[in-house]
């Protein structure tokens, strides 16, 4: 039974007993005493669910037959140990059958890589049963700037096809690195020519300065070695017509940029943070995102980026999820047009700042 239960928990952590019971023909009592009498082996929740005490490897499984966005990417991260955290020295993420992932949870998967393998894991991520998917991530980039020591499987192709057809289709723009010492200043030149082929006219001043802005702020606070990156895809099907733009960066994040400078800087902010009974990071977000003008340059009107981008995201009915080290917060605004905010707390590490920009072409 053992065998059974620890392939089983390996592929599928934090399982009921109930569950493990029926996936392995046993009687649920029988399976209850074996758990409990093999404390040293497997461990179990304030829910009741069990994970292997030491497992050699951490393994995440991304769900199957569906279009995988950045919430159903962090749920699937939330079903096992935090990788980065994890004493495991062997990290293998899986894509299930069919398992396609939209650009956020794209993003959000390369960083989470990139990161483990500067950490020394040795990690994994197996397409075999999303072929296509496979396919896509050579075309859009992903490959390009996944860190080399990272195993793929299929192996990752000889000659990518992002640089093959790179702005051959107009409603992608590949995944684009954004050095930390040496920018590629043309790459919103690059997304704002992208955007002109796909959305209305009145649309391009504001999202121009959206993709400067969101540009910018990876490129001035990322504070890494690992490059950040940005991307961009029309996605014509499906019931609303919209455009993802994706910013990343494996850095200190907002609050680590800006946090250190509040009490001396921004006083008056840094009391209302403190009194606000919210998360910290939560709340200088909001903060950032309703008044804007807080920067760690000696020059305010840098730190105005986000702000920017919450107004043109009101005027438009855009979205915006900012994705930080433990939390997220993401932007939408009420019928009466005030700006609100949503936060997922408690979520497993990853570094940096992650912007996710959903523009929607029939303003709905």
């Amino acid at each position: 039974m053992f065998t059974e239960i620890e392939s089983l928990l390996r592929e599928n952590p934090g399982l009921k007993a109930k569950v493990i019971a029926s996936k392995i023909g046993k009687d649920r009592s029988e399976v209850n005493a074996f758990l409990y009498a093999q404390s040293e082996r497997f461990r179990k929740d304030d829910e009741h669910r069990w994970y292997l005490t030491r497992p050699h490897e951490l393994r995440i499984s991304l769900p199957a037959d569906t279009w995988v966005n950045a919430k159903l990417f962090e749920d699937a991260l939330e079903r096992g140990d935090s990788p980065l955290a994890s004493p495991c020295n062997s990290i293998v993420i899986i894509l299930s059958k069919d398992s396609k992932l939209l650009l956020d949870a794209m993003a959000r998967l390369l960083a989470l890589c990139n990161q483990l393998a500067r950490d020394g894991k040795t990690v994994f991520v197996d397409c075999s049963n999303a072929i296509s998917t496979h396919g896509y991530f050579d075309r859009v980039g992903f490959f390009r700037l996944l860190d080399p020591r990272v195993n793929v499987k299929p192996s990752r192709p000889q000659q990518s096809r992002a640089d093959i057809y790179e702005a051959g289709n107009d409603g992608l723009v590949e995944m684009a690195m954004i050095e930390p010492t040496s920018p590629d200043e043309n790459i919103p030149l690059r997304l704002q020519e992208c955007f002109k082929k796909i959305a209305d006219s009145k649309y391009w001043t504001g999202i121009f300065t959206v993709l400067t802005e969101l540009f910018n702020n990876v490129r001035d606070h990322s504070q890494t070695s690992i490059a950040g990156f940005a991307a961009l895809q029309y996605y014509r099907k499906g019931r609303k017509r919209h455009v993802q733009a994706v910013f990343s960066d494996s850095g200190r994040g907002i609050w680590g940029t800006l946090g250190p400078i509040l009490e001396t800087k921004y006083s008056p902010l840094a009391k209302r943070i403190r009194q606000s009974g919210i998360h910290e990071g939560v709340a200088l977000i909001q903060e950032i995102f309703r008044e804007g003008g807080i920067s760690s340059n000696d020059d305010d009107g840098r730190g105005l980026g986000l702000k920017r981008t919450a107004d043109f995201a009101h005027k438009f009915n855009a979205q915006i999820t900012v994705r930080q080290h433990k939390y997220e917060v993401e932007v939408h605004y009420s019928e009466s047009g005030q700006i609100e905010f949503s936060s997922r707390m408690d979520m497993h590490e990853l570094e940096g700042t992650h912007v996710c920009f959903d523009f929607f072409l029939d303003g709905t």
